[in-house]
């Protein structure tokens, strides 16, 4: 691409031959690092960083964290194998984790919401084994390991709370193995619905009323279901009276009808 420069007169121009070449702008510039709001300031804080920290833990959590990245929607945070350098907090938007079958399918390992974590996969081995794809544009806060855990060491609250991260990454697993592995198609469902409730009740927001970011099939490939299967079950629970489903936006009507499915 060349970008014609200023001239008093035709004549004068220069040949295209001689002409600059104005390198083009790549698309992905509004992805870089950019500086982070204190996160002593920051309102997500209860969310995603221990609740206790002292006024001085505060002020060196803020030297840790010092930069935020924009994702846009469909746009990947790290890929499977990519070295592990960071942990991430999302700020705004959702993710969503995704491992690749040796056949080429998909599948769903979870999604994230505003003040959870993501990276931790790649502690174990110092490579990212899933793929982090952002569901909306959205923004997460970059947390270099190595300054974190040189915090840790220095701050017995901010340890703990780190090895709780780890444990909960545990227990998710096991709670999704045993959500594939002997529930049925209905509470697989129910069960979806009520941890996304809780955790967005727990973030401050509505926990009764909420939009999905992620697709019919994006659930059904996490929850190990057909995409019609999915759609059925939705239409089940509004005819019951559980939920009451427009596009994307859920309304859990009745909560201890859907704990019981």
């Amino acid at each position: 691409m060349y970008a014609e420069p200023a001239c008093e007169s035709t004549l004068s121009m220069p040949t295209p031959s001689r002409w600059p070449v104005v390198p083009i702008e790549p698309a992905v510039r509004e992805a870089a690092p950019r500086p982070a709001p204190r996160c002593s300031a920051c309102s997500l804080r209860p969310a995603c960083m221990p609740p206790d920290l002292t006024s001085s833990e505060l002020q060196q959590l803020d030297t840790v964290v010092l930069t935020t990245r924009n994702v846009r929607r469909g746009e990947t945070l790290f890929r499977a194998h990519d070295p592990f350098q960071s942990l991430y907090a999302v700020r705004t938007g959702s993710f969503k984790t995704i491992v690749m079958h040796r056949d080429g399918r998909e599948q769903v390992t979870g999604f994230q919401i505003p003040g959870e974590p993501l990276g931790l996969d790649g502690v174990c081995s110092g490579t990212h084994s899933c793929d982090a794809i952002a569901l909306e544009d959205s923004t997460v806060c970059i947390i270099p390991f190595v300054q974190l855990e040189t915090f840790c060491r220095e701050s017995r609250r901010m340890q703990r709370h780190l090895y709780q991260l780890m444990s909960g990454e545990i227990v998710r697993e096991s709670s999704l193995m045993m959500l594939l592995g002997t529930m049925t198609a209905e509470q697989r469902l129910a069960a979806f619905l009520l941890d996304l409730a809780a955790r967005f009740q727990k973030r401050g927001y509505s926990g009764a009323h909420f939009n999905l970011k992620m697709s019919r099939e994006e659930i059904g490939c996490f929850l190990g279901m057909k995409l019609e299967t999915v759609s059925r079950m939705f239409s089940r629970f509004q005819r019951e009276g559980l939920v009451e489903p427009n596009g994307k936006q859920i309304r859990i009507v009745d909560l201890e009808g859907l704990a019981r499915v």
